[in-house]
């Protein structure tokens, strides 16, 4: 289990202002009552089982204590296991709580694609901590404290999709226009390599002082109507940040508005990989 994260005073980190639009006592006590009426369940069920079994009918305990968890594994037994099917049931009210306090608390718009990917996974296979308020008050406070690692991150894996077949793309920092492959079919948006346009928004909206755009408001949605009311090619779609031109070839050419946003990229770059410094503007 995870230990009480604490700041650098010594104090518990206030929840609130990890996960401010969330009350974590009321959360809690909806999760017990929850457990509470799932174990109230399996209790009736063991007493309709008793009452089958006495008539010569036949054993519901046993179905129902065959639950499956997200993996398709079964986690009843040959007579029906409680024990494990009451955990399948904590894991999976867990992995609930997990997933909406993270979308909650504003951290999965900081995540980078691999971050994000990181914690969907971890959540999907049941691999996170029994959701407590210590463990809720370390990891969340964990990423709180590690926000500027993420963003510098976010920066370099972007960079780093980069493929470097095509001249516009510069091996040693950002330019004024990029190329990325892969952006879209031709039915619609890849979901995939759109990622790094989200990744590209949340960076300029840091370096330009802005609250982090919503990932729940992502380029995704954006893209696909732009391609829907776009007919032919290129088609165009454009914010305050970028101008996309999107190909019959499925990449897209991307050109940046903000200037002085790219060279503040880049000296994120230079500050990581400092035998890579780009040139001077």
């Amino acid at each position: 289990m995870s230990t009480l994260h604490v700041d650098s005073e010594g104090q518990a980190r206030d929840l609130h202002e990890l996960v401010p639009s969330v009350s974590i006592t009321h959360l809690l006590q909806q999760r017990e009552a929850a457990l509470e009426r799932v174990k109230q369940a399996f209790a009736l069920l063991a007493e309709a089982d008793r009452i089958a079994r006495s008539a010569r009918l036949g054993f519901p305990y046993i179905v129902a204590c065959k639950t499956y968890r997200g993996d398709g594994q079964d986690v009843g037994g040959e007579f029906g296991d409680t024990a494990a099917a009451l955990e399948a049931c904590r894991l999976s009210i867990d992995a609930g709580a997990w997933r909406f306090l993270m979308d909650e608390s504003g951290m999965r718009s900081l995540m980078s694609a691999r971050k994000r990917y990181e914690f969907d996974e971890n959540v999907r296979k049941h691999q996170i901590p029994e959701l407590t308020r210590e463990a809720i008050c370390a990891t969340f406070g964990a990423l709180h404290d590690s926000r500027g690692e993420m963003f510098d991150q976010g920066i370099i894996e972007v960079f780093k999709r980069l493929s470097w077949d095509y001249k516009t793309n510069l091996p040693q920092k950002f330019g004024k226009r990029i190329i990325v492959k892969y952006l879209c079919y031709t039915y619609g948006i890849n979901h995939n390599s759109v990622e790094q346009l989200d990744d590209l928004m949340r960076v300029f909206h840091v370096l330009d002082g802005k609250p982090e755009g919503d990932h729940r408001q992502g380029s995704y949605a954006k893209l696909s109507d732009a391609f829907r009311e776009n007919s032919g090619y290129p088609k165009v779609f454009e914010n305050e940040y970028l101008s996309i031109r999107l190909f019959g070839n499925g990449n897209g050419h991307i050109l940046f508005k903000r200037l002085d946003l790219v060279d503040a990229m880049n000296g994120v770059l230079a500050k990581h990989f400092p035998n890579a410094l780009p040139a001077a503007r």
